[in-house]
């Protein structure tokens, strides 16, 4: 195990700010990290920065100089695409510079801008995730790609929309007080139940929003941590990615994802931890059925068995295994780009004890990312570990 530590994170508030660009909302999010840092943006040697929908959304390209730029840093900086695991990949990416020894600060991170476009815009703008040729051809987007997921994996293994609507329930509930997040609501099953058909079993409170936001993080190498006195409390100490084929009807199951599976099992082996040593976990929601495959990926539950972990208040906030404390992308909101970054922004506070929802975790040491694109073609995890 070779710990990268956090010196800062920073992200902006998530919601619809569809009149400030991916590069401002960058900029605000790296700004922050670097006052939390205690750091300058002289410091950095080199910036990975991710982003999905640029092109489609903005007609902006080459956007890794950009956000650079944007942030006062004139390092090397390359854009990480990855779809919705775009930031957690630029993470990842950070990380193993870090640990050859090539460069001792990095800053990482990403930011989207959704919603100055049109619903029916953005909506196949994330279709562009799936496969060109045979599905989005065929007029499936995501909603109805994991509307899918879901129905198969009620088939095999049983559940109900009432467990999927406590899955949106928990999520709300952890967002009410993140100031941060898109959605400080409650909301009940009976709101979850009741709300519009998006594609069944999917209503309006299943599905994650479109939304604008930036995230940053700046990854520092021991060495330069101790000449500076910087003394974080959290470090990345594992990290795993891998893929899938990117067609739902090419896999061999979708009630599984072994991307994400594949990816766990490497950041494990490279902690040198297993799943029962994490006590919160961040995981990609962007639809209630995903919680469940990726709380089932992980091993934290067997397959078929996640379905119930909310219904149970096992992974709620006072549960045996918190998970989505920040609200999820649920909730708090899913700016594609900027989702990974933020997940290792709302975990680093998790864990060294300065978020809204720490206290539920004070005792937490181990925490845990998994970072999504597509229908889980591709995946990130990441495991934070608090300093001693």
């Amino acid at each position: 195990m070779s710990r990268v530590p956090i010196a800062g994170v920073g992200m902006t508030k998530f919601g619809k700010n569809g009149e400030r660009t991916s590069r401002e909302m960058f900029a605000e999010a790296a700004g922050k990290a670097f006052e939390d840092a205690g750091l300058a943006p002289d410091d950095v040697d080199e910036v990975f920065y991710g982003n999905f929908m640029g092109e489609i959304a903005e007609q902006q390209g080459h956007s890794g100089p950009l956000a650079a730029d944007s942030a006062g840093v004139t390092a090397p900086s390359t854009r990480i695409e990855s779809a919705c695991a775009s930031s957690g990949a630029a993470v990842r990416h950070g990380v193993n510079r870090i640990r050859n020894g090539d460069v001792d600060v990095i800053l990482v991170g990403g930011a989207e801008r959704m919603t100055n476009i049109s619903t029916a815009e953005g909506t196949a703008g994330l279709a562009a995730a799936a496969d060109a040729l045979w599905e989005i051809k065929s007029g499936v987007t995501f909603p109805g790609a994991y509307s899918l997921m879901a129905n198969r994996y009620f088939h095999e293994h049983g559940g109900s929309r009432e467990d999927l609507a406590e899955i949106a329930v928990k999520n709300h509930d952890n967002a009410v007080e993140n100031e941060l997040a898109q959605f400080q609501m409650e909301i009940d099953v009976d709101d979850v139940l009741g709300a519009p058909t998006v594609c069944s079993p999917f209503g309006l409170y299943d599905c994650s929003p479109m939304s604008d936001g930036g995230s940053a993080a700046l990854l520092v190498s021991e060495d330069f941590a101790d000449d500076h006195g910087l003394g974080p409390d959290v470090a990345i100490v594992g990290t795993g990615q891998d893929g899938d084929r990117l067609a739902l009807h090419d896999r061999v199951s979708m009630t599984r994802t072994p991307a994400a599976e594949r990816a766990a099992q490497m950041a494990y082996d490279d902690a040198g931890i297993g799943p029962d040593d994490v006590d919160v976990a961040e995981v990609h929601d962007c639809f209630t059925i995903a919680e469940v495959l990726a709380i089932e990926a992980l091993g934290f539950y067997e397959p078929g068995e996640g379905i119930k972990a909310a219904t149970n208040g096992e992974t709620a906030i006072d549960g045996d295994l918190p998970i989505n404390l920040s609200g999820g992308l649920k909730a708090k909101g899913h700016p594609v780009g900027a989702t990974g970054g933020a997940q290792i922004s709302e975990l680093t506070k998790l864990l060294r004890g300065d978020h809204v929802n720490s206290e539920a975790v004070s005792d937490a040491d181990i925490g845990l990312t998994h970072n999504a694109g597509g229908t889980v073609a591709s995946c990130v995890v990441n495991v934070l570990e608090v300093m001693s």
